[in-house]
């Protein structure tokens, strides 16, 4: 049985998951009518007669909240409602104080009374639900730790924070009427840099900047503003009317309620994914500013208050502090993206292996080791056996998962000291440094085998797959590139001893390897030089003793090399996918040579077929359906004069993709013949389901029948088992009037072999074309 087909599979298909739902797009028409609608609303509030500025602002507030509240419930995908829903409360908190300044005496007074602690009781509730809801939509947008927006934002933060200090907090403490109230009030606008580093951390982080994050930007931006002039009236160190301050309230409430329509919104909410680039010149210039402006007003403003320049000079210290972190954390982050991109580069992404690069760093590296301590490198190189049907038949998710699982079994297998590597597709190379003449390597190499022997537990159950290994071994000073290719040399010479087992490397196998290039050199200039020929060896009914058929035969003559045998060229022709070429070639060629001793022979003579081998790489290729359909209306053939022989082992590599195939040709109507049979599979169950109408039994069985050998009883099954099927049997090689006269006896059909003739050129076969055709 094939090894990746063993017992114990699952016949079932994977489990799917279904996919999450897509949320809907929804249109952003309606917030760019709500962002125009909150435009003129500003603006009628600062042009607008008085009558109407009152009205405005109460109906902008409203306006805010209500496009707060149906952003929540209409836009917000419901797990990302949380931070929204923060920033409603503290609005409809904000409006409450809003409220109460109007509404209650006293509470609104400049300068303030004890009766402001009525209205801040709501105000300060909703700074910091404001800043707790920045927060959380921070937490969810950032991607990374790493991201160097945390530390940008704080330095628009501390330049803030020193422009508050200087501007507003210093001159209202300076104040001889100065009360406790009025020194709390001055630090409102602290808690709006607090706001404002929050903003900037979303404005700078990741991914693109969406209008949502832009209008929210500008109402954090319009809150700032009014918090700080209206400091600065309370405190009478500026002359601002009070509605300026109430546009700018009113700007915030508008625009949160804009960043929350629109539908870029859930972009605030979702990871950014961050993009390494050089900084903008406007970014570069922003952070310079932020940081020479405070030091400047440092340096040339008066001696004042010891507090004053102990803060001052503070602010500007946290400054240079900041913009000395951001310097460090980029050399850091240079430094690990280099070490990752290192890794990358030397790992393999699946299995997160050693890959070939590194195969090679480490050789070279041991090279000079191993040859100062008379040690000596062995590689191992692995291929897994037929692990293209694996992809196949279950996919390639599958075919990864069992790659992983050969990783951790390898690994599983080696020293600390030793290397496993993935240089490719299903290869792997165990790399090993051992004292010189050990067998280490090669008791490796069937501990390894015997782990194949296990099977591999997938999510599709448990598949058992074979390796090839070829060892290869170098004392000091080898060759990285030398030893992987003199290893994966060895590889191939345990796949043609049959797989599942593993070679060593001698230097007769690079000559075997040269020999192997130039063939395929010289085959591949072959057919276009007419270097190839067909020849046609005699298919004979045992009956009748007359002519059935012909095998047309592929032969090549190279100019120096001389006659090239078949088993050293077909084989190099199926590995490079040559044959598909050539055997199309073949197929028209002996097409049109029957067609020709179908003319020459007459009407009224007996009708031949001629057989051709087909490829399991032409099978594969499945435009050998059009190929055969062509030839036989070139030639004008009878579809039942063309017999098409595939090999039971090659079809068993994909039955399924050759089965399509076969029954395309056989709904064409030429015959299908089983090749060699007897050598591989042999099961009745695959003979049943391949349409073929030929058996032709193997020379290997057919030898010695007659002389009371031990094939004799295996000729009869077959004999049997085809009669049973309504099949008709070819026995090839037979040799000798005794072959024939059992075979007949026994009720063969038809035979072939050095008894009737070898495979000669069409012009040495006149003898059989002329009839009345005589054995």
């Amino acid at each position: 049985m094939n090894p990746v087909l063993a017992a114990g599979l699952v016949g079932g298909e994977l489990d799917s998951q279904s996919a999450p739902m897509t949320p809907p797009r929804r249109s952003a028409k309606p917030a760019w009518f709500y962002i125009a609608g909150s435009v003129a609303a500003i603006a009628g509030a600062v042009f607008g007669p008085p009558w109407l500025q009152d009205p405005v602002m109460l109906l902008a507030i409203v306006a805010g909240l209500g496009a707060t509240v149906y952003a929540v419930r209409r836009v917000a995908l419901p797990a990302h409602r949380r931070p929204w829903c923060l920033l409603l409360v503290s609005a409809a908190l904000f409006l409450v104080g809003i409220v109460i300044r109007a509404v209650v005496p006293g509470a609104g007074a400049s300068p303030p009374t004890s009766m402001a602690l009525i209205p801040d009781a709501f105000v300060v509730p909703g700074y910091i639900l404001m800043g707790y809801g920045f927060a959380n939509m921070l937490r969810r947008r950032r991607a990374s730790e790493d991201d160097p927006a945390r530390i940008d934002a704080m330095l628009v933060g501390l330049a803030a924070a020193f422009m508050c200090w200087t501007y507003l907090i210093v001159p209202s403490m300076a104040q001889t009427d100065l009360t406790p109230l009025r020194i709390a009030n001055s630090f409102f606008p602290v808690a709006d840099v607090v706001l404002l580093v929050l903003v900037a951390q979303l404005a700078l982080s990741g991914g693109a900047r969406q209008p949502s994050l832009w209008l929210l930007m500008t109402a954090a931006s319009a809150m700032f503003a009014g918090d700080f002039i209206f400091m600065l009236r309370d405190g009478g160190l500026a002359d601002v009317p009070a509605h300026a301050i109430d546009v700018l309230f009113m700007t915030t409430f508008l625009f949160v309620g804009a960043a929350g329509l629109h539908p870029s919104m859930r972009t605030l909410t979702e990871p950014q994914q961050i993009v390494v680039k050089d900084l903008s010149k406007v970014r570069t210039t922003l952070i310079a500013l932020l940081v020479v402006v405070p030091t400047i007003i440092t340096s040339l403003q008066p001696a004042g208050p010891l507090l004053n320049s102990i803060v001052s000079a503070g602010l500007c210290a946290l400054l240079i502090l900041a913009v000395f972190a951001r310097v460090v954390r980029s050399n850091n982050s240079r430094a690990r993206a280099e070490r990752a991109t290192r890794r990358r580069a030397t790992h393999d992404a699946l299995t997160d292996l050693p890959n070939r690069e590194l195969l090679a760093e480490t050789i070279a590296h041991w090279g000079d080791r191993t040859a100062d301590e008379d040690q000596e490198i062995s590689l191992l190189f692995i291929d897994l056996d037929r692990f293209k049907m694996v992809n196949d038949h279950w996919g390639h998710q599958v075919g990864d998962e069992l790659l992983c699982e050969v990783a951790g079994r390898l690994s599983a297998q080696i020293r600390g000291e030793d290397l496993v590597c993935r240089i490719g597709g299903d290869e792997f190379v165990i790399a090993l440094a051992s004292p010189s003449h050990s067998a280490l390597a090669e008791s490796l190499a069937d501990r390894v085998l015997a782990e194949f022997a296990r099977p591999f537990e997938l999510s599709v159950g448990n598949v058992v797959i074979s390796a090839s290994i070829g060892v290869a071994k170098a004392h000091g000073g080898a060759r990285a590139l030398e030893l992987i290719r003199d290893a994966d040399t060895a590889m191939y010479k345990a796949k043609d001893n049959g797989r599942n087992a593993y070679a060593l490397f001698d230097t007769s196998l690079r000559d075997e390897v040269r020999d192997r290039m130039n063939l395929e050199q010289a085959l591949r200039r072959a057919l276009p030089r007419g270097e190839l020929s067909v020849h046609y060896q005699p298919i004979v009914e045992l009956t009748t003793g007359q002519i059935d058929g012909f095998e047309a035969l592929m032969r090549w003559t190279h100019p120096t090399l001389g006659a090239v045998s078949p088993v050293d060229f077909i084989p190099v022709a199926e590995d490079t996918g040559l044959i598909v070429e050539s055997g199309a070639w073949l197929l028209r060629e002996a097409a049109t040579q029957l067609a020709h001793w179908t003319a020459q022979r007459g009407p009224g003579a007996r009708r031949l077929h001629v057989s051709v081998n087909v490829s399991v790489r032409q099978l594969r290729d499945r435009a050998i359906v059009d190929i055969v359909s062509d030839a036989l209306a070139d030639t004008g053939l009878g579809p039942d004069q063309l017999w098409l022989e595939i090999t039971e082992s090659g079809v068993m590599e994909d039955i399924e993709t050759a089965l399509v195939t076969l029954h395309e040709l056989r709904a064409l109507g030429v015959t299908l013949c089983i090749d060699d049979f007897g050598t591989g599979y042999s099961s009745l169950s695959y003979l049943n389901r391949l349409p073929v109408g030929i058996v032709k039994i193997d020379r290997s069985f057919v030898g010695r029948v007659g002389e009371h050998s031990a094939n004799e009883p295996i000729v009869r099954a077959v004999l049997a088992m085809t009669r049973a099927m309504n099949l008709r049997v070819v026995a090839e090689g037979v040799e000798t009037e005794l072959q024939r006269d059992w075979l007949r006896e026994q009720g063969c059909d038809l035979a072939q072999g050095w008894l009737y003739g070898k495979a000669e050129l069409p012009e040495n076969l006149e003898p059989w074309i002329r009839p009345p055709v005589s054995a």
